[in-house]
């Protein structure tokens, strides 16, 4: 078995690099996510110190293949489901009073995600079933301060979803 040396690794990354950016381009469809996946599959090897008999196209394919698809999954995972496709079928698939309702429902469901789920309950009590302050605070369990601080931080919160879109 032979270990890649530096010297090794210059002649392999001019004869594969261009396979290599080739499969990121078919993968990902973005010039610069392709050029930086590209980087990390021969930062993926170099760094493996792999021994390997003999360097072969193979390695490079499948492990581009591999940097492509995981860079796939973990910008899907920090975006979230793609908002715009579900707007646009949403749009062609419901009436006006529909889609409104729906669109709320996403906006909310933005809103809500990750945070105490009695602030829900706090605003359905407050907005929609028009409680005031001291009948929702009666509801929750809270103090009245208490009640007005949630909606105070759920209102700054929900401009600040609104003005990202």
């Amino acid at each position: 078995m032979k270990t890649l040396t530096n010297r090794d690794f210059d002649e392999v990354y001019r004869k594969y690099a261009p396979m290599v950016l080739r499969r990121c381009r078919a993968i990902l469809k973005d010039e610069e996510k392709a050029l930086d996946a590209m980087q990390d599959v021969f930062l993926r090897i170099l760094d493996s110190k792999c021994k390997i008999k003999e360097v072969c196209s193979s390695l490079f394919y499948v492990t581009a293949t591999r940097v492509c698809l995981n860079k796939i999954r973990s910008d899907k995972l920090r975006s979230g489901p793609d908002f715009d496709v579900i707007s646009e079928t949403v749009a062609d698939s419901f009436s006006e009073a529909e889609r409104d309702k729906i669109e709320a429902g996403i906006i909310l469901e933005k809103i809500f995600s990750g945070r105490d789920k009695k602030d829900a309950l706090i605003a359905t009590l407050h907005f929609v079933d028009g409680l005031t302050l001291e009948e929702t605070a009666g509801q929750v369990g809270m103090s009245v301060s208490g009640v007005r601080k949630r909606i105070s931080e759920l209102k700054k919160y929900s401009s600040q979803i609104m003005d990202r879109g």
